[in-house]
């Protein structure tokens, strides 16, 4: 038998291979500290900055059933969770090549499967311990006195003291709304001064976004907030695609400190959610801001009507190509992109309640909802007839027109795609159709308007339109106009609608996508500790843990294969060679482990090699071992900051390291996702045999072992 699988191992894995080679291209992309690639369509000559595994493998083009099942695998990690893509990509190479070395020495397929399974199910259950509690993880960080600093800091580019009065008065407002269910127009004007720019203070300008038309002045200018520091500048790779403010963060901590004293706690202080969106976000200051606005205004809206503290659907992007990366702010309402023709609409329409219909669906000759079922017994002769005179495309478009016009609508919501004769019409008679709108944007405007979705405007009714709705130019900070050629930003808003607009702006067109993916991984990284109630210690703790753990299982003596073993392995003889190649198959194990971290090290500037990283975590695991519960020494280490310091975050110019967490769930799923990718490719490769060998292997008296295809 170990001939029979030196013949089948003497074959070329050309799967893990694969897979193996196509994770290298992802190396850069693991850790806090990611190098982001560019991607040159060769057809175009355009290039996209992408920053994370999923844009990696959406750029290439996948030709081996391999890199197709990675891709797969990718992209299921992204849906669910959309963090933990790097590590299930970085992970699933270094097995690979661990799953080879392990062929190479004759370890049979079925050990190495089932050794990994457990080994990775073990590591699960050991790291259980370094799981913390949301409620102890909030509460040890608004105690902690760095983070008390922090908070200081983050929280003076957010709410400063002489406009805090018109957050309160939102706040009173939206009370208002839940008992007599109404409230002024000036409330809701005075909430939109305070919300702010994240990066207020950093740039040449205040980042504060008021509504359009008003023309107060700023409280605080860009010039006012230098301070005189002693910090030492740090060079950056280049000055487009380098974090804005990273310089200046230090220089401005006094000012901000001055701009605060005597004024009332912070609004992440409530909870302790915007420290936990601190600690998660992984060093990304501008994510981190506007992830802490969103936070500190959703709480205060939750503790008056009791919904969620924090809630994903009410939260959207808008994209702004031109603007500098300072003006990255977050808005009230829906912020979207409109053409000029339909901009002249909207200025006819400022400040005045619109009538506002929404359509779940596309408004098109041609749509027809899901599910739909065509009259039997008839053909289609022309399914796209031409928009001529006198057509029947003309009529629909003039039945359309008409039902807009009798219900008096001004504003039209829809999910889909709009006909671009119908919207030139529309405009022509002044109405505002914004198509490509999200079912959640929907479905905020659908409660505070009382509008019924639609799937046809033929179903439309009185009771389908809403009123309320307003729209405006969306003006930047320091109360212009924007002009961005082609596109136009507009701000659609209702009394009392909780959706907020995250306004990503840049002056690299390369740069749109990234922002927008970087931004959203914060928001589910903090949803997702939510939804768990629980994170990891950070900073390459877990995965510490679980090298010193595998190693510790691997150094145990070889146990003789019990029943259940046995049973496992459908062979004794399968069982007794599992038990014996097992220490081989997890140090196998774990030195995927020993990669990530080496790798993540030095990414994060923390070995300049990765030999000096293998160097450090070796000497990490001997401390380990010689205290006798690895478990203890990983959490003393971490409490101090000592172990893979995330000091090259926003506050690492104030000598001691931020905390960091890590999502549970996704964390685990990816592991699993990228051992369970590794070990099908392997048993798909094993199961294909061929050559002169296979006749010889049929007819021998150990085919029992072997399954052929």
């Amino acid at each position: 038998l170990p001939m029979a699988f030196r013949d089948v191992n003497a074959r070329r894995h050309v799967g893990l291979q694969q897979l193996s080679s196509l994770a290298l291209a992802g190396r850069t992309l693991l850790g806090p500290m990611k190098s982001c690639k560019f991607v040159v369509d060769e057809s175009t000559n355009q290039s996209t900055l992408i920053c994370s595994a999923f844009r990696l493998f959406e750029s290439l083009d996948l030709t081996s059933a391999a890199g197709q099942l990675l891709n797969e695998t990718i992209q299921a990690q992204n849906k669910e969770f959309k963090t933990g893509m790097s590590t299930l990509l970085f992970l699933a190479g270094a097995w690979s090549s661990a799953v080879v070395e392990c062929l190479q020495q004759n370890v049979p397929i079925s050990a190495i499967v089932s050794v990994m399974s457990e080994g990775l199910n073990s590591c699960c259950e050991r790291v259980q311990c370094l799981q913390r509690s949301i409620h102890d993880v909030k509460k040890e960080l608004c105690s902690s006195s760095v983070q008390s600093k922090a908070c200081q800091i983050g929280c003076g580019s957010l709410l400063n003291p002489q406009i805090s009065q018109y957050f309160q008065k939102e706040i009173s407002a939206l009370e208002k709304v839940i008992l007599i269910n109404s409230h002024s127009h000036q409330e809701d004007c005075n909430f939109n001064k305070c919300l702010v720019s994240p990066l207020a203070g950093f740039g040449s300008v205040a980042s504060l976004v008021k509504p359009a038309g008003d023309k107060s002045t700023f409280l605080i200018s860009g010039d006012s907030v230098f301070a005189s520091g002693c910090n030492k500048q740090k060079l950056t790779h280049s000055r487009y695609f380098s974090t804005l403010g990273k310089s200046h963060f230090s220089r401005h901590q006094g000012t901000f400190e001055r701009h605060h004293s005597g004024s009332s706690a912070c609004p992440c202080q409530c909870s302790g959610l915007g420290h936990l969106a601190m600690a998660l976000s992984r060093g990304n200051q501008t994510n981190m801001k506007l992830l802490q606005s969103i936070v500190a205004y959703q709480q205060e809206r939750a503790e008056c009507s009791g919904s969620s503290q924090f809630n994903v659907a009410e939260i959207v992007t808008c994209c702004l190509l031109g603007l500098p990366e300072s003006y990255s702010c977050v808005s009230l309402g829906f912020v979207t992109l409109v053409s000029p023709e339909q901009a002249t609409v909207i200025k006819r329409f400022e400040d005045k309640p619109l009538h506002i219909l929404l359509v779940d669906g596309d408004l098109t000759e041609q749509y027809r909802h899901l599910g739909f079922n065509r009259p039997c017994n008839v053909r289609t002769i022309l399914e796209s007839p031409s928009l001529q005179e006198g057509s029947t495309g003309d009529l629909w478009l003039d039945t359309m027109l008409d039902i807009l016009i009798s219900f008096e609508v001004n504003l039209v919501l829809v999910k889909g795609n709009v006909c671009e004769n119908l919207m030139e019409r529309c405009v022509a008679n002044n109405i505002l159709v914004i198509g490509s709108v999200s079912r959640d944007v929907l479905r905020a405007f659908e409660e505070v308007t009382s509008a019924q979705p639609v799937t046809y405007l033929t179903q439309l009714n009185a009771a389908s339109v809403g009123s309320g709705a307003q729209v405006e130019l969306w003006n930047t900070c320091d109360g212009r106009a924007v002009d961005l050629g082609e596109l136009v930003p507009v701000r659609v808003k209702a009394q009392g609608i909780a959706l907020l607009t995250a306004v990503l702006s840049t002056t690299v067109a390369s740069k749109v996508q990234l922002i927008e993916d970087q931004f959203w991984t914060s928001v589910y990284r903090l949803h997702h500790a939510l939804n768990d109630k629980k994170v990891f210690l950070g900073g390459g703790a877990v995965e510490l843990l679980c090298l010193s753990h595998i190693q510790m299982l691997a150094e145990q003596p070889s146990q003789p294969a019990s029943r259940d073993t046995v049973k496992e392995f459908h062979s004794r003889w399968l069982a007794a060679a599992g038990m014996e190649y097992r220490s081989v198959v997890l140090q196998a194990l774990a030195s995927g482990w020993k990669q990530y971290l080496s790798v993540v090290m030095c990414n994060a500037a923390e070995a300049a090699s990765e030999l000096e990283a293998c160097t450090a975590i070796d000497h990490h695991l001997k401390k380990a071992a010689d205290c006798g519960s690895p478990s203890a020494y990983i959490l003393q280490e971490f409490r101090r900051g000592a172990f893979l310091k995330s000091g090259s975050g926003p506050f690492a110019d104030h000598g001691e390291a931020l905390k960091v967490y890590d999502n549970v769930t996704a964390k685990t799923e990816a592991w699993r996702r990228a051992l369970d990718l590794v070990l099908l490719v392997l048993q798909t490769d094993a199961e294909i045999i061929t050559g002169p060998k296979r006749n010889q292997l049929l007819n021998s008296c150990l085919s029992s072992e072997f399954m052929f295809l």
